[in-house]
């Protein structure tokens, strides 16, 4: 396959790489969340083979494999093909922006599993040439409403079940207004309807939080007479749990992480090997990088825990690294001239209070969201936002090795 080589201003995919220090990274979006185990064998095989053997999980719950080459691209686009993981083109590649609940099916505290819905939207995407120009970041996210929920991570088009019905949410600069209900045999021809009715308003603005509140207001209309009013509040729980999850009626899963969202080919490789051993059938993903898959019994989720931590991921919530964000910087990333994670491990050594951003550059690709320290690399030094973001004026400059004082010990 011939692939289009871009430097910057999309994300990359398997068709359509991307250029960085290390070489091209190429995107991988699972069908429904979910690699199968065997597939995840054969990725870290083919990243060992085709790449540099890094792994980035994403926050959009995908995979990134590093380091490729032009060469050596084609023989992992013919692999993720047999796999059935790349789409007939770019572009379709391109719009299939989908976030799933990484426990839909398993956590029977969910009020349906809404894995079926959202294959469905995956394939309308990819199927509608229409929807084909949608901006590239414009994103959707399913959640079954379950205890490890994705409804507070921001999309575009946003949709929870809630009861037997399906709430169906859009993006604002202020963050998800939840404008009706539907049912799920619906929820799927709103959801591409409301796609549909963005592309009719949006003149060229990138995202749905972009729309003026005119603009808005003919969104909601259009999308009016197939939803029903939500009546109350919609809580959004925030829960990213890692170990051992128990669920009741003797149901089990296991969460894990990778700092800083690294993986290590050969990491992937035996966590799936130990997960098929534990009894799952399948990795899930998630838009905080961690892994999750379901255990057969309490047995299982323990030995597969303590087998994680053997091979240097992340099995508890409260580890510090939890609280940093920080992008592969340095050399990995041409734009950065800050060796972001090798300050990050430095700084998780340290007891801070809140939360901290190490971006190599003013794009803050690791994290979207203000922190309470946001450190920002420039010339190789740091400029130091305070709650804020890496796009807002830095309040100084300071060298790499001085950003330990920064932090809000405790």
């Amino acid at each position: 396959m011939a692939a289009a080589i871009e430097v910057k201003g999309w994300c990359p995919g398997v068709l359509r790489p991307m250029q960085s220090g290390d070489g091209l990274i190429a995107r991988i979006r699972p069908w429904g969340g979910a690699i199968g185990l065997t597939d995840a064998k054969a990725l870290a095989d083919a990243a060992e083979r085709f790449g540099n053997g890094h792994i980035d999980l994403t926050r959009r719950a995908n995979l990134q494999i590093r380091g490729l080459t032009e060469p050596s691209l084609n023989g992992l686009q013919d692999v993720v093909t047999t796999l059935g993981l790349v789409d007939a083109d770019a572009r379709a590649e391109a719009v299939r922006n989908l976030m799933v609940a990484p426990l839909a099916g398993i956590d029977p505290g969910e009020a349906f599993d809404v894995r079926p819905l959202a294959c469905a939207i995956e394939k309308g995407l990819a199927a509608d040439t229409a929807l084909h120009d949608l901006p590239s970041k414009f994103g959707f996210l399913v959640d079954g409403g379950d205890s490890v929920s994705i409804a507070g991570e921001r999309a575009d088009i946003a949709l929870r079940a809630v009861g037997q019905a399906v709430a169906l949410g859009l993006d604002t600069p202020s963050g998800t207004l939840w404008i009706g209900r539907t049912s799920p045999d619906a929820a799927v021809k709103v959801a591409l309807a409301a796609a549909r009715t963005f592309l009719g308003v949006r003149r060229d603005r990138r995202r749905l939080r972009d729309l003026d509140e005119q603009d808005l207001v003919r969104l909601r209309a259009a999308l009016a007479p197939m939803l029903d009013v939500i009546e109350g509040e919609m809580p959004v729980a925030s829960n990213r749990p890692l170990g051992v999850l128990p669920f009741g009626a003797n149901r089990f899963a296991v969460g894990v992480a990778a700092a800083f969202g690294r993986l290590e080919a050969h990491q992937l490789r035996n966590f799936a090997t130990m997960a098929e051993e534990a009894g799952a059938a399948d990795i899930r993903l998630s838009p905080w990088r961690s892994l999750y898959v379901e255990a057969r019994d309490i047995t299982a989720a323990r030995l597969l825990v303590e087998s994680a931590r053997d091979i240097g991921l992340i099995v508890e919530d409260t580890d510090p690294v939890l609280r940093i964000d920080a992008c592969p910087g340095a050399p990995a990333c041409r734009s950065s001239s800050v060796d972001t994670r090798r300050d990050a491990l430095r700084l998780a050594a340290l007891p801070f209070k809140g939360n901290v951003h190490v971006s190599g550059c003013a794009k803050g690709c690791a994290r979207s969201a203000p922190a309470g320290l946001a450190l920002v690399g420039e010339q190789g030094r740091y400029g130091v936002i305070r709650n804020g973001t890496t796009r807002d004026a830095p309040e100084r400059t300071i060298a790499a090795e001085d950003v330990g004082a920064l932090l809000d010990v405790g």
